[in-house]
């Protein structure tokens, strides 16, 4: 029975189903809680900027607070961190709930939601990433992290959504009561996880501000992992860019002419991609090497920004994006992996908020970009343009290689009990 439950679990243990359950129940909570949102803010004002800005001030603290998160996630335990962020998560929908059965609710009331929201998010998450070597062993890790992400992209894109919908539909308080109820599941998941989740602290009293520049100095002084940073950031500009854009040129009279369903089925496209690549990526792992699989992943970017400025074929364009798809989960799982092997984890949660900060720093930047480079000489050269940018990532093969990586993991020692070493240098 032992043996066959193991199978079943896929030998990562009880604690990383718990795990696996919250993030599930939390993923399904977002995105019934992000299609309700501007459905609610429709019904209070019919401004473009106004309605846009709920999703503006909900990433603010991903430029301004990820920093600080990290240096928490390495202060705090972990788990009670998460726990805190499920449960005020949950009192934030019920809240909105209540305020719209009441009628209190109103825009000012929205933003402050979102903000609230958006800085629980960057704590949530950084402590989410950094807590999984604690769950699993180090050879579990991309196992591990692809049944997560296949998880979060199935209840966060393909459940979620259309849950809310249907209960923004009956009535839009319903999709957030039942936002709450999913948030307060994941609590209840998280707050059974067994075992310490807080980090070995520095023998030396610091300050949160001298704990962000040593996750800074790790980050920018190793030279695999900077280079993975810069490279996720440089693709996460062209994405953005072009995917600002992608509306006009996708939907009638742009050059696709789509209709408005038609766009929708085209997005989905890449997040059935995304799906297939949390499945198959420890399998690609294995066949090609991360260094090769990580190269195939900056190829498929560079032709699937290019690609809508070449062809007039949504069909073209949905393989394209479904393929990117594959590639991006599995650039993440392999990055992922990567980083919560080799970095200490004293360290974990500010080198992951560092490097998230460049990766998700660089998506209004390249949103930027791509509306003055359209505004200025139309949609196509954006994608063209982004196209080649994102190809000179290739250039970055000689120093992301299948022995980079290794000797980057090799350099975890053990000490006389057999322990991992947490406060080895950075490598060069």
């Amino acid at each position: 029975m032992g043996r066959l439950r193991g199978r079943l679990s896929g030998g990562l243990g009880a604690n990383y189903w718990k795990l696996w359950s919250a993030s599930a129940a939390s993923n399904l909570a977002d995105g019934m809680f992000w299609i309700a949102f501007p459905l609610l803010a429709i019904q209070l004002t019919d401004s473009p900027v106004l309605v846009a800005g709920v999703s503006v001030v909900a990433r603010l603290p991903w430029l301004f607070f990820v920093l600080f998160a990290g240096a928490l996630a390495d202060r705090l335990d972990r788990r009670r961190t998460m726990v805190s962020i499920a449960a005020l998560r949950t009192g934030m929908a019920a809240f909105v709930a209540l305020g719209i059965v009441t009628g209190f609710v109103n825009l000012p009331v929205l933003y402050v939601t979102a903000f609230v929201l958006g800085v629980g998010e960057t704590l949530f998450d950084t402590a989410a990433q950094s807590v999984m070597p604690s769950v699993v062993e180090r050879d579990q890790l991309s196992r591990a992290n692809g049944r997560l992400y296949a998880a979060e992209l199935t209840m966060n894109q393909f459940v979620g959504p259309p849950l809310g919908g249907v209960l923004a539909g009956a009535a839009i308080a319903l999709a957030f009561v039942g936002s709450a109820f999913a948030f307060a599941f994941a609590a209840l998941s998280l707050a059974v996880l067994s075992g310490s989740f807080k980090p070995a602290t520095s023998p030396t009293k610091t300050t949160i501000i001298e704990d962000i520049r040593e996750g800074l100095a790790y980050l920018l002084g190793h030279r695999l992992l900077r280079t993975l940073a810069l490279m996720v950031g440089v693709m996460n500009l062209t994405s953005s860019a072009t995917f600002a854009i992608f509306v006009l040129y996708a939907v009638a009279p742009g050059p696709l002419g789509l209709n408005e369903v038609g766009f929708g089925l085209l997005t989905t496209t890449m997040a059935i991609g995304s799906l297939a690549g949390s499945v198959l990526v420890e399998r690609a792992e294995r066949r090609l090497g991360r260094g090769r699989l990580l190269l195939v992943a900056v190829i498929v970017s560079a032709v699937t920004v290019a690609l809508p400025g070449l062809t007039t074929s949504p069909l073209v364009v949905g393989i394209a994006f479904a393929a990117s798809g594959v590639a991006v989960v599995m650039w993440n799982v392999v990055t992922v992996s990567l980083r919560q092997r080799i970095v200490p984890d004293r360290l974990l949660g500010r080198v992951n908020a560092s490097y998230r900060l460049l990766a998700w720093g660089s998506q209004p930047i390249g949103a930027l970009l791509g509306g003055i480079v359209g505004e200025a000489f139309g949609l196509q050269p954006v994608f063209i343009l982004a196209g080649l940018l994102a190809g000179t990532l290739v250039l970055a093969a000689r120093i992301v290689t299948d022995d980079a990586i290794s000797a980057a993991e090799g350099e975890d020692r053990l000490d006389p009990n057999g322990g991992r070493v947490t406060d080895r240098p950075p490598a060069a």
